[in-house]
């Protein structure tokens, strides 16, 4: 039986977006220094290269290595590299190995997006088992044997075991998982601690939850807004363009066009749906995360698709979208909090 691990999605996420952000910086600084060649002479080391040495060094860690630290090291390192791979798509599917090649954005989205749907598809497919939860408490309490616990770890994994003790799996098997637990000691949560100061450093105005509204209800109007520019672009193509007094610039780009319709599709019908259901007053955290998976998979199609339509014009929308992002987070793991309700397997 195939069990899921609590921290694979957010692990697959963090992947993600920093694979993203290895891309655009690499092709910054690439722009900024005119492109060198490393190696000289006949050789010249792709940075694809690199990409697949700091993945390799990604499972390596990720096999030798138990613990939180391990399993953080692993999924920067690998969302590195693989930025590092995916940023040169142009060079292995073109003869010519054109580093520019047009349609690599769309390539690089089409794999983006179909790892973050089959991690959600993972996640959602079915509710958490008892049996899912017993294996998370046990390696919660692995982890505290070889390093300690910070006590929200210890209550996470407590949590799993009263889900385990509901589904009446073996009280045997339960007992033993929380004696190790109870003899694990306390280390400081020095995760939740970065994450303390980095939100100490956000103002308090940006805490609000007035931001809420304002952060979803622009994400309906820039899905829908992304829809009908793309529906028009479709239509107004390049012999009609003098029906329009301001020709749409998607036009030349058709599957550009394709992505930014599909995105801005998926977004609203996640985006728009929470946010009836909040002004409603819909209590439970479910809107939440519909609009954080609307804000992350915006912000993860324009960054590609706006980057190679735009180039360095890209940094703008990425930066909106990690400010919805980071707004929808923090509330949604305030409300969960607040809640006292942790399916952990589902935030």
């Amino acid at each position: 039986m195939v069990v899921r691990s609590v921290y694979g999605t957010a692990a697959v996420e963090w992947f993600l977006i920093i694979a993203i952000a290895t891309i655009i910086v690499t092709r910054l600084y690439l722009h900024l220094t005119g492109y060198p060649q490393i190696g000289g002479g006949t050789l010249h080391i792709a940075h694809a290269l690199w990409g697949g040495a700091l993945m390799m060094l990604a499972l390596i860690t990720g096999w030798l290595f138990l613990g939180a630290t391990a399993r953080i090291v692993a999924i920067v390192l690998g969302g590195i590299g693989f930025g590092l791979f995916l940023d040169e798509v142009g060079k292995f599917v073109t003869r010519t190995n054109d580093y520019f090649y047009g349609p690599s954005a769309e390539i690089m989205y089409v794999l983006v997006v179909m790892i973050l749907l089959i991690s959600r598809i993972v996640r959602d497919v079915k509710r958490p088992t008892g049996a899912e939860a017993l294996a998370n408490a046990a390696v919660i309490a692995a982890d505290g044997v070889a390093h300690g616990l910070p006590e929200r770890r210890r209550r996470q994994a407590e949590e799993f075991l009263v889900v385990a003790e509901d589904k009446r799996f073996d009280a045997e098997t339960i007992g033993h998982i929380r004696a190790l637990l109870e003899s694990s000691e306390g280390t400081p949560d020095r995760l939740m601690r970065l994450r303390d100061r980095a939100v100490a450093l956000i103002p308090g105005f940006f805490r609000s939850p007035r931001w809420i509204p304002i952060v979803g209800w622009g994400l309906v109007l820039a899905s829908a807004l992304t829809i009908v520019v793309g529906a028009l672009s479709f239509y107004f193509t390049g012999d009609r363009s003098e029906e329009l007094d301001i020709y749409i610039e998607l036009t030349g780009s058709t599957p550009a066009t394709w992505i930014l319709l599909l995105s801005g599709v998926v977004t609203l019908a996640l985006a728009l749906p929470a946010m009836v259901a909040r002004r409603r007053g819909v209590a439970s955290a479910w809107p939440l995360r519909g609009l954080r998976i609307a804000a992350l998979v915006f912000m993860l199609s324009n960054a590609l698709v706006d980057f190679a339509l735009e180039g360095f014009g890209a940094l703008f929308n990425l930066a909106l979208g990690l400010f919805a992002l980071s707004i929808v987070s923090y509330h949604l793991t305030q409300a969960v909090t607040s809640d006292g309700r942790h399916d952990q397997l589902r935030v």
